[in-house]
């Protein structure tokens, strides 16, 4: 109950008023719509190219086939744009999950030391900026300064082009000014997340001379079919990131063969691995606060590893603001890394990495909305958390997160996904937890597109076969009893349905939240409940960018 009060003070649980009507449709927040005026050749210029993130992968395109994506194309507009990537030091990131987390965390570390620090992630909330940081500060890119390199080798980029036949992807090309960027800023090092898998990603024209460790985060079957079609293969695709004589960081947990396999690809290039799940490295979650008006998991890490060189810290009383277990593990992959680069001669301290871990937060993970942003939404009173989960395992770890925090509340969750994703796996996480009420399926754009974009209707009948198959009795809106809460005819409190989860499909995200709300009100009374919004980071982008307005 005492976690419960604190994080009441920043999202109030009992604060009562009529809910109010809002528009927050897909069409409304394109990137067209969000981003800066000053951006707007550019963001034409790339949204001319072929984009994966919105028409989806094709199968085996980040294997080493003849399917694969060709990474030749790459090289050849890196060599066009005079190999920007030898310019700097590098950390490169790959993993199903938790990529960006770790990413945001390392970078902060170095940041804090003292470090000029390019950062490179995908997707992005609100603004393609995002996927670009670069300096001391860790802010986006500026819109003045992108614009201004997009103008210097727009031209080199017309001529690549043209000779690739037209092509080169959005990928590509992002990646590539991204480089350039960082070169142009003379960062000290830049911490680069792939895109998919590894050893066909656009990313990997880093060379062994450039890079500093390689990181592999978790391997999970996100992107199966264009993986090659089993864990084995996603493993060997995303080791392909490993290079000669630098060391490998593994987060995990893996498999047993999957850990086999990514050790093995090491050793035959001669790389050290430091994994997380070594004996040599302690952490405990101690419990929930609040820090700096968000809440915050207070944590102890210790790692005492004897490698080549000896990795040793110690941080009790850890505050760290993205909650849960998995991000504590990708602190301790952060801080494993932010080791090996201290043993390689990096000025590194105890004390930077402690701050650097503690200032890290990324919208979209685990992020409960202040009760201001909550009444914007038309939710006056109501706790609203956010999270871009879309697999199962991070399905999974949302629902450890919410349960180590708010063990006690019922949730109602409105849902957008995109077609390639697990539906099914996603759907039986959460029907079987303890703490679900409703359900509320709906749509959302995916990267500015709708090819990928999963229909409300779809994803009702896949949470359906789940429940099924789970043998869990459901309200669904083909049922009367479901159709009349709706129409407020009875209090669902009362009826003997109380606890049958209901699970509706609207189009609408606005009224999926409205309705959300309304029922998670009714059925909980005066008990504790949370509003989740989750299945992609897109729907999280969504509801983020109705707050900017």
């Amino acid at each position: 109950m005492k976690v419960l009060k604190l994080i009441s003070q920043y999202s109030t649980l009992t604060h009562r008023k009529p809910l109010k009507k809002f528009q927050l449709e897909s069409k409304q927040w394109s990137s067209t719509y969000t981003e800066e005026a000053e951006l707007t050749d550019f963001i034409r210029y790339i949204d001319s190219l072929k984009n994966y993130e919105k028409s989806g992968v094709p199968k085996d395109a980040g294997t080493e086939s003849d399917d694969g994506f060709d990474l030749g194309r790459m090289r050849r507009l890196m060599e066009r744009l005079g190999n920007p990537q030898s310019n700097f030091k590098s950390v490169h990131i790959a993993g199903t999950k938790g990529k960006g987390s770790t990413a945001a965390y390392l970078s902060n570390i170095l940041r804090t030391e003292g470090y000029s620090v390019g950062c490179y992630t995908s997707p992005h909330i609100l603004s393609i900026r995002e996927r670009m940081s670069v300096g001391r500060v860790g802010k986006p890119v500026s819109s003045k300064t992108l614009s201004s390199l997009f103008r210097g080798i727009k031209h080199s980029l017309d001529e690549a082009i043209v000779l690739e036949n037209g092509c080169l992807t959005h990928f590509e090309v992002l990646t590539a000014v991204a480089f350039t960027l960082f070169a142009q800023e003379n960062v000290d090092v830049a911490i680069i997340e792939a895109g998919l898998g590894g050893a066909r990603d656009a990313t990997n024209v880093i060379s062994s001379s450039e890079l500093t460790a390689s990181i592999i985060t978790t391997i999970g079957e996100e992107h199966l079919a264009a993986l090659g079609g089993s864990l084995e293969s996603i493993a060997m695709a995303k080791a392909g990131i490993i290079k000669h004589g630098r060391p490998l960081i593994l987060g995990g947990p893996f498999l047993p063969h999957i850990d086999c396999i990514l050790r093995h690809q090491a050793s035959s290039m001669s790389s050290p691995v430091v994994s997380t799940s070594d004996a040599g490295i302690k952490t405990t979650i101690k419990g929930i606060s609040m820090v700096n008006g968000r809440p915050s998991q207070s944590c102890d890490l210790i790692i005492q590893l004897d490698h080549d060189s000896q990795l040793s810290i110690e941080l009790c009383g850890l505050n760290l603001s993205m909650l849960g277990t998995h991000q504590l593990r990708n602190a301790v992959t952060a801080t494993c890394t932010a080791l090996c680069l201290r043993n390689q001669g990096w000025r590194i301290s105890d004390g930077s990495i402690r701050t650097g871990l503690e200032n890290t937060w990324l919208q979209g993970r685990s992020q409960f909305l202040t009760s201001k942003e909550a009444e914007t939404l038309g939710l006056p009173g109501s706790t609203v958390l956010l999270d871009g989960a879309h697999t199962k395992e991070s399905a999974k770890a949302l629902l450890e997160t919410i349960q180590m925090t708010f063990p006690d509340s019922r949730l109602a969750i409105v849902v957008a996904m995109a077609s390639d994703k697990d539906h099914l796996a996603f759907a039986k996480e959460f029907l079987s937890g303890r703490q679900l009420e409703a359900v509320f399926l709906t749509e959302a754009d995916i990267a500015g597109g709708t090819s990928r974009t999963t229909s409300a209707s779809f994803l009702r009948d896949r949470w359906m076969q789940a429940s099924k198959e789970l043998g869990i009795n459901v309200l669904h809106d083909g049922m009367t009893e479901c159709r009349e809460l709706f129409e407020g005819k009875f209090n669902c409190s009362t009826k003997d349905s109380e606890h049958e989860i209901i699970v509706a499909a609207e189009k609408s995200l606005s009224d999926s939240l409205r309705f959300a709300n309304r029922i998670l009100r009714e059925r909980t009374q005066n008990r504790p409940g949370i509003v989740v919004v989750t299945g992609s980071l897109h729907i999280v982008s969504l509801v983020l960018a109705s707050l900017t307005t």
